[in-house]
């Protein structure tokens, strides 16, 4: 027997965002976007609170690439 590598209430998720449409999904896609990469900036210029916030975009990029 092949175990599921989801939960079921991340399955009903799953089915959920399934049935919404395209621009609803992407508009989801998007603003989870926005809150991870608020999440480490905000990290970040508590690291690094002398970096301007262009040298602070930077950082977000290296740390987002570096996680691929």
């Amino acid at each position: 027997m092949q175990k599921s590598a989801f939960h079921s209430g991340e399955l009903e998720q799953i089915r959920l965002r399934a049935k919404l449409p395209p621009s609803k999904r992407i508009r989801a896609m998007l603003d989870a976007r926005e809150l991870a990469v608020g999440l480490i900036r905000g990290r970040l210029r508590r690291q690094y609170p002398h970096l301007s916030t262009n040298m602070l975009n930077l950082k977000v990029l290296e740390e987002i690439s570096r996680a691929r």
